[in-house]
């Protein structure tokens, strides 16, 4: 690696200005001041939006950035996406430059390799989340925190290569010296290299702290601390592990090492089994679907290459299940470690699996080593006093946390977060699961609620498994946190979070008026499961009773997280009432939430409440899309407006001029004007 770092080409400031973003794309090099405002908080959906990632070649080097939404200067919605295909590979880019949590939301891989392919070979952020930053790694891209940088190559300097490493743990440094994981592995495998193993004395520690020590065989690890950790489960799915598989190839050739533990391997495909519906309906054009298809067969072959177990398509349409799902329902138990191709892989922490997401670099070394590279975090403790109201869920919970400081100015990013306290006592797995699934969100490793009763409960009664609770499997009353979180949850009630992030969060009172909606979407891993169905069923039913089903002009998709959850919804009476209800019901798949089924909106004047995850812009199409628990999508699909369950109980159902909400004099997602609200 060279000593020092010089400036070969340009930097693009990614800034909040349309100006700007247009001014430097025409070939104009700006300094920190001309730029404005640095864009904050950028998602992978706007670095790489989901149509880009059918890709896993070069190719996506000419769509980055292509999703990047600007807020000053924007004269039509359009126009908040200055950047076009090709444009940054054509302005001979070098260096990347953004405000604070680069990188949110997915574990795509996708979109640092796009920045690479696209030129791009120095990134620098206030701050990274933490699944992208490992990715840069293990790509060889440098990063740095430090946005002078960036002036100082500008103006000509040679920046030492140590400063680019400021930030690194040991084996993070050992990566970027090798020039990528795969080259570091390369070293290892030939016994040049020997990771590090924690050597400190017996302590007390956290829960999540235990499972890893155990892993290793040491008596003790601490935040700081950088191993490879062996993994009891790896997974991948459709949407990454083509990239994964090529990543390899083109590391190894035909020399590449055998797959190492098979049988703790898995494959899903459930991301793009629904693509077909909205491609027919949304004038996709024909070539995303064929790439999309090539994504499944890539995958199929290479797991019948290598005889790996694939949870794929169902017979009927859709998918067996959404691999989260799956994974709880059927693999993963308490105290395991288990790493998947997807943010969302902590779901599997609400029985007390050490469950990360990883990028494919990572995932395609895995399946080399069975071991995964981990920076052992700090534990931010959620201590969640009393008990959820009644009306009030996971996801309201879960809603609430993001829209703290802590949480939304990025200080929990990397750490374990850990829920503790009466109310979570109170909380089934599926609740539980919702809570350790938007752990994403929070842009945590892994989320983790201790195995208790309720978790023998769940294995016994879903899976037959008799789980006995080691004495071990718990946080030691002395172990070091972090940050702590104290929330009493009797002063909580329903949420939801308004467009562009899962952190703008408020809580349904607080609404001025309703919000007409067009669609009411429940589904994804976070919302499709037997619990989440069976309140979208109680709301639905007492809707019925009251003579009511979905409004007219709304188009209410309801979606099962696993062929498990769609038996039971039969076995339960509940699909018969979602169709008296008039739901659309849609056979397991990721579907809407990855742009990829029905609930998308195709307009960007259409409104949704989705029970999913995020919100990024353009993660669900190109409208208004509102998050709210599965109660209260149900509850808003009945009322045709933002309205959660309780409410709509208490105060009735409102009546909403058709004209006044559709031909511009209420804008289709604003406010409504008194004059438009009357009860029935």
């Amino acid at each position: 690696m060279q000593a020092t770092v010089r400036l070969n080409g340009r930097v693009l400031w990614l800034s909040d200005s349309v100006d700007a973003m247009k001014r430097q794309l025409a070939g104009e090099s700006l300094t920190r001041d001309e730029a404005g405002p640095l864009r904050e908080q950028i998602s992978t959906d706007e670095i790489t939006p989901a149509r880009a990632c059918l890709a896993f070649d070069e190719t996506l080097g000419d769509y980055v950035y292509v999703g990047l939404r600007c807020s000053e200067g924007a004269d039509d919605p359009a126009g908040a996406f200055p950047v076009r295909p090709r444009a940054v590979r054509e302005g001979g880019f070098v260096v990347s430059v953004s405000g604070m949590r680069r990188g949110k939301g997915s574990s795509r891989e996708a979109s640092p390799f796009a920045e690479w392919c696209a030129g791009i070979r120095i990134v620098i952020a206030e701050s990274f989340e933490r699944i992208y930053a490992q990715n840069c790694q293990n790509l060889g891209l440098l990063m740095s925190t430090d946005l002078t940088l960036a002036e100082r190559l500008q103006a000509g300097d040679e920046v030492p290569i140590e400063v680019f490493l400021e930030d690194c743990d040991p084996l993070a440094e050992a990566i970027v010296r090798s020039g990528g994981l795969f080259s570091y592995t390369r070293r290892r495998l030939a016994g040049e290299v020997v990771p590090p193993t924690p050597s400190h004395a017996a302590g007390p520690m956290t829960y999540g702290e235990k499972i890893v020590a155990r892993a290793l065989g040491v008596p003790r690890v601490r935040a700081g601390d950088a191993v490879f950790v062996p993994a009891d489960w790896r997974f991948s799915h459709e949407y990454v592990t083509p990239m994964a598989v090529s990543f390899l190839r083109h590391a190894f050739g035909d020399a590449a090492p055998d797959l190492h533990e098979r049988a703790s391997m898995l494959c899903f495909e459930d991301h793009l089994t629904h693509l077909e519906a909205v491609s027919a309906d949304g004038g996709r054009p024909p070539a995303l679907l064929d790439a999309a298809r090539r994504l499944g067969a890539v995958q199929r072959e290479f797991c019948a290459q290598h005889d790996l177990r694939l949870h794929g398509r169902a017979p009927g349409g859709g998918s067996e299940g959404i691999c989260h799902a799956l994974m709880l329902e059927r693999y993963a138990l308490p105290a395991q470690v288990v790493v998947g191709t997807d943010s969302h892989t902590p779901h599997c922490g609400a029985i007390g699996a050490f469950a990360f997401g990883v990028g494919a670099t990572e995932m395609a070394n895995a399946w080399l080593t069975a071991d995964v590279r981990l920076a052992v975090p700090g534990t931010c403790l959620v201590h969640l006093h009393g008990k959820l109201p009644a009306g009030v869920g996971a996801k309201d919970l879960a809603l609430h946390l993001l829209h703290l400081p802590y949480i939304r100015d990025g200080r929990a990013i990397g750490q374990v977060i850990e829920f503790a306290g009466q109310a979570v006592a109170h909380l089934s797995t599926d609740e539980r699961a919702t809570l350790t699934n938007m752990v994403a969100e929070i842009g945590g490793l892994t989320g983790l609620v201790a195995p208790d009763a309720e978790t023998v409960r769940y294995l016994r009664e879903r899976r037959g498994i008799d789980f006995e609770i080691a004495p071990w499997m718990s946080s030691d009353a002395q172990a070091s946190y972090a940050h702590v979180i104290e929330i009493d949850c009797a002063g909580l009630e329903p949420m939801v979070a308004s467009p562009g992030d899962p952190g703008n969060g408020l809580p349904l009172s607080r609404l001025s008026a309703p919000i007409a909606i067009d669609i009411a979407y429940g589904g994804s891993c976070t919302g499709s499961k037997r619990d989440d169905l069976r309140a979208c069923h109680d709301v639905l039913a007492w809707g019925l009773a009251q003579g009511r089903r979905v409004a007219d002009g709304v188009r209410f998709y309801l979606q099962y997280g696993s062929e498990d959850v769609r038996t039971w919804c039969e076995a339960q009476g509940y699909t018969e009432v979602f169709r008296a209800a008039g739901v659309t019901l849609l056979a397991p798949g990721c579907g809407a939430c990855v742009n990829a089924g029905p609930g998308v909106s195709q307009t960007a004047g259409e409104v949704v409440i989705s029970a999913q995850n995020r919100n990024f812009p353009g993660r669900s199409g190109p409208g208004q899309m509102w998050l709210g628990s599965p109660a209260t999508v149900a509850a808003s699909a009945l009322a045709g407006y933002l309205v959660g369950f309780d409410q709509l109980r208490r105060d009735g159902f409102a009546t909403h001029a058709g004209s006044a909400v559709r031909d511009g004099t209420a804008r289709r997602g604003a406010p409504l004007p008194e004059g438009n609200r009357c009860r029935t």
